[in-house]
């Protein structure tokens, strides 16, 4: 089906590092953007391409507006990130269309959350844990397991930090890969050792994967080796 897009507008922009960046959008003509914790948006850019638009998950939580957040990595040697750099500002308009996608979460969550993601792929996983713990929808416990390289690869750091403390059933744990101990007493390595450790027991839960396709292959095998079906693993690509 072909998608309908309308104006949304730039109303803010935050530089996480020199090659990420938050964009804050509203969307004039509507009260409010209706939106699912999980789904995306696709933005159309006038570049020289066989496809002229890019997907994005929507990183904020749903709300009583009309505004909503993405967090875009820059990729050089690509088309689209660079043209974002070089013309979004504050007060750009932008051609958007969506929202889209199925990843989403159950409508009753009966069991524990684990949500697993590497670099922009937590973007729709903040979406869905504000959401839960924002609105005070019933749940169990909620894990945020998040693989990077570096300390300064970890996107919203201080506020997942500022959520563990508020919630006790909330656990957020990033796990480095290049990160010297010297600088760094969390976890080291990849995700998989840390998801695989908390569900030994094999309880029944959720999973919630987004990031390089690399994680999510090799997640989604582990999982289903542990004895988890595909019902319970729910994923997004990110690459």
């Amino acid at each position: 089906m072909k998608q309908q897009f309308y104006d949304a507008r730039i109303i803010d922009i935050k530089e996480e590092s020199p090659a990420v960046k938050r964009f804050f959008f509203q969307v004039p003509h509507m009260e409010k953007f209706h939106f699912k914790p999980g789904q995306f948006v696709m933005l159309n850019l006038p570049i020289d391409s066989k496809i002229s638009y890019r997907s994005y998950s929507i990183a904020s939580a749903p709300s009583d507006d009309n505004t909503f957040e993405l967090i875009i990595v820059l990729n050089p040697p690509g088309q689209g990130t660079p043209y974002m750099w070089d013309n979004y500002n504050i007060g750009s308009t932008v051609p958007v269309a969506g929202p889209i996608g199925k990843f989403t979460l159950p409508e009753h969550i009966a069991h524990d959350l684990c949500f697993i993601a590497t670099g922009t792929g937590i973007a729709p996983l903040r979406s869905m844990l504000l959401h839960v713990l924002n609105n005070y929808i019933p749940h169990k416990n909620i894990y945020m397991i998040f693989g990077n390289r570096k300390v300064a690869d970890i996107l919203y750091k201080t506020e997942m930090e500022a959520l563990e403390k508020q919630f006790p059933e909330f656990r957020f744990i990033p796990v480095l890969s290049r990160e010297e101990a010297a600088t760094w007493q969390g976890k080291h390595g990849y995700v998989h050792e840390v998801y695989e450790e908390i569900f030994s027991d094999h309880r029944p839960a959720y999973f919630y994967l987004c990031g390089w396709s690399a994680m999510l292959k090799e997640a989604r095998e582990r999982l289903s080796n542990m004895g988890y079906g595909k019902e319970h693993i729910k994923f997004e690509l990110y690459d």
